[in-house]
C-alpha cells in the first residue's frame, strides 16, 4: 500500500459516536479523526498557526502575484497538504494515536447527535415490542455488524470468514423472521464470541460485560460500543505496522506534496529564503567577530567566505529555538512543526531558567549541597512547578521567581540543617532571593553564560548526529544535562526528518545566497 491510499484509509476511519445505521459525510470523516494524543497540545497548536499566519503579513518579501486558481485546484490542494501533515504526524510521533472525536459538552452538535441516537433506538425497541415483532432494524444492524467483523479480518482468516458469513447470511436471517423462526438470542451469542476471537486481549473486559446484558436493546448499543473501540484498535494497530515503511516512504511523498503546492503557489518560498538568508547573514557576522583584531581583510574575507549550506541550515534551525512566534510568520518549509519548535523552546527557556536558579543556589549554598542526593531533583520540581504557563501572555515572571526565592531558601535552609550543616543567614538570604529574581532580566550575565553554554551544547549536537559519540555537556550545565540531551534528542531527530524532506530546497535557495554572499565579501576585500 503506498503512502496516499494509506491516509485515506485512516481519514476514512468510521467516528464511534454515530449511529449504527447512518452513513458519514465528508465532514463528519475529517472530524472523526484526531491526530494529536494531547488536547491541550492541538489548541496550542491552533493559536500558534493562527498567530504565525495572521501576524505582519506586510512583513513578507514581495515577489510577483501568484495566478489564479480555480476552486477545484484548491481543493486538491487542500487535500494533498491535509495528507501530507497526517502522513508527517505518523512519522514524527512516535505516541501518535487515532482517536473518537469528543464532541463539547453543551454543544449544539452533540445535543443533536444524542437526540439522533436516541430515536434510533426507541424506534428499535418499538419494533421489537410489536407483536409479531418487525426485525428490520435489527437485521440491518445484524448486516453493519457483519461487515464490522468482516473487515478485523486478515487475508489467512478463510475458516473465520466462512463462519461469520454462514451464521451471518441476511437473506436466511430474513426468511426466519418472516416465518417467526428468528432466534436473535442466538445471533447475538455468536457475534460476542467473534468478537471475543478478534479483540485486543485488553478488551476481554468489555466482551466478558457484554454477557451480562440480557435485553437485546441496551445489548446492542454496547455490541456496537465495543465495535467501535475495536475499530480505533485496529486503526491504531495498523499505524504502527505502516509506520516502518512510512519513514522510507514519507520523505519523498511529503516533497512531492510539497511541490505540488509549490507549482500552485510559486511564492511559496519567501519566507524559507529569508529565513536562510538571516542565518548566513548571522554566520558572517559571528565569524567575522571572532576573527583578531590585526587579521588582514583577505582573512575576514577568508573567514566569511568559508560558509557552506551545511552550516548555514544548522545555524537556521538553531534560529527557530529564538523565535518571535507571535510577530513573525514561520517559515513554509517548517510550517507543519512550529509546535514542535515552540514546545522545544518553551522546554529550553525551563531548563535555562531552571540551570540558572541551580547555579546561583550552589554558588550561595557553597559545595555543601552540590552533590547531596535528590537536592537538585527537588530544586528541579519547584521551578518547574512555579513556572508553569511561562508561555502564557499573563504569565508574571518576577513574581513567580520571586515565590521560587522563598521556595528554595527554605529547601536549602531543610536540607542544611538535616545533614548538619548552619543554615543560610538572612543576609546570604536575601542576596540568593535577589539573585534568583534578577533572572527575569534579559540582560543577566548568568543567565546569558548559561543560554550561550546550551545553545553551544545544541549546535554541537547538530554537527555531530550522524557519529556515535554525543558532544559533551560544556560547564555548569550538569544539573540538567538529563533534560538537555532528551530535548536535543528530539530537536535533532526533527531538524534531521526536515533536512530529508526539503534539503533540495534549501540547497537551491543557498546556492543564490551563498554565491551573494561571496560576490559582496570579494567587494569589500577590492575596496579596502
Amino acid at each position: 500500500m503506498n503512502v496516499e491510499g494509506f491516509m485515506n484509509q485512516l481519514k476514512m476511519s468510521q467516528n464511534p459516536d454515530k449511529p449504527p445505521s447512518s452513513k458519514e459525510k465528508s465532514s463528519d470523516l475529517e472530524d472523526g479523526r484526531e491526530e494529536s494524543s494531547d488536547t491541550q497540545d492541538q489548541s496550542v497548536r491552533k493559536k500558534v498557526r493562527q498567530s504565525a499566519l495572521g501576524s505582519h503579513r506586510d512583513d513578507t518579501p514581495k515577489s510577483s502575484p501568484p495566478r489564479p486558481v480555480s476552486v477545484e485546484e484548491l481543493m486538491e490542494t487542500a487535500k494533498g497538504v491535509t495528507n501530507m501533515a497526517l502522513a508527517h504526524e505518523i512519522v514524527v510521533n512516535g505516541d501518535f494515536q487515532i482517536k473518537p472525536a469528543e464532541l463539547p459538552e453543551h454543544s449544539l452538535e452533540k445535543k443533536v447527535r444524542d437526540i439522533v441516537h436516541k430515536a434510533f433506538w426507541d424506534c428499535l425497541e418499538a419494533q421489537l415490542k410489536e407483536d409479531p415483532p418487525t426485525y428490520d432494524h435489527a437485521i440491518k444492524l445484524l448486516g453493519e455488524i457483519k461487515e464490522n467483523l468482516l473487515s478485523f479480518l486478515l487475508p489467512g482468516h478463510t475458516r473465520l470468514r466462512s463462519q461469520i458469513t454462514e451464521v451471518l447470511d441476511l437473506d436466511l436471517i430474513k426468511q426466519e423472521a418472516e416465518n417467526g423462526a428468528l432466534d436473535i438470542a442466538k445471533l447475538v451469542e455468536f457475534v460476542i464470541g467473534m468478537m471475543g476471537t478478534l479483540c485486543a486481549p485488553a478488551r476481554d473486559e468489555e466482551i466478558k460485560k457484554l454477557k451480562d446484558i440480557n435485553e437485546i436493546v441496551p445489548l446492542f448499543r454496547a455490541i456496537f460500543s465495543v465495535l467501535d473501540v475495536m475499530k480505533m484498535d485496529m486503526a491504531n494497530f495498523a499505524v504502527t505496522s505502516i509506520r516502518p515503511k512510512l519513514m522510507q516512504q514519507s520523505a519523498e511523498y511529503e516533497r512531492k506534496k510539497f511541490q505540488e503546492f509549490l507549482e500552485k503557489r510559486p511564492n511559496s518560498l519567501d519566507l524559507v529564503t529569508r529565513w536562510l538568508q538571516e542565518a548566513a547573514d548571522d554566520l558572517v557576522k559571528l565569524r567575522c567577530k571572532m576573527l583578531p583584531p590585526h587579521c588582514s581583510s583577505d582573512g575576514a574575507t577568508g573567514g566569511a567566505s568559508a560558509l557552506c549550506s551545511t552550516a548555514v541550515q544548522n545555524q537556521a534551525y538553531l534560529n527557530l529555538l529564538k523565535w518571535d512566534h507571535v510577530n513573525r510568520p514561520f517559515p513554509e518549509t517548517v510550517l507543519m512543526d512550529q509546535t514542535r519548535f515552540q514546545e522545544i523552546q518553551l522546554e529550553l527557556e525551563q531548563c535555562l531558567l531552571t540551570g540558572t536558579v541551580l547555579l546561583v543556589t550552589f554558588s550561595a549554598a557553597g559545595p555543601a549541597l552540590a552533590d547531596m542526593p535528590g537536592f537538585a531533583e527537588k530544586i528541579k520540581t519547584i521551578v518547574k512547578v512555579l513556572l508553569t504557563g511561562i508561555h502564557l501572555p499573563s504569565f508574571n515572571l518576577k513574581e513567580s521567581l520571586a515565590t521560587t526565592g522563598e521556595k528554595v531558601c527554605a529547601e536549602v535552609n531543610t536540607c542544611l540543617s538535616q545533614h548538619g550543616f548552619t543554615p543560610l543567614s538572612a543576609e546570604r538570604e536575601t542576596v540568593l532571593k535577589g539573585q534568583i529574581q534578577a533572572v527575569a532580566n534579559s540582560d543577566n550575565t548568568i543567565c546569558k553564560l548559561i543560554d550561550s553554554r546550551i545553545q553551544k551544547f545544541l549546535e554541537n549536537y547538530l554537527a555531530s548526529s550522524h557519529q556515535k559519540s554525543l558532544p559533551a555537556v560544556p560547564g555548569g550545565l550538569g544539573p540538567i544535562q538529563k533534560e538537555l540531551e532528551e530535548i536535543a534528542i528530539k530537536y535533532v531527530r526533527l531538524v534531521n526528518y526536515n533536512k530529508m524532506v526539503f534539503s533540495p530546497y534549501y540547497d537551491a535557495v543557498l546556492g543564490k545566497i551563498l554565491t551573494k554572499e561571496e560576490y559582496q565579501l570579494a567587494g569589500k576585500s577590492e575596496e579596502s
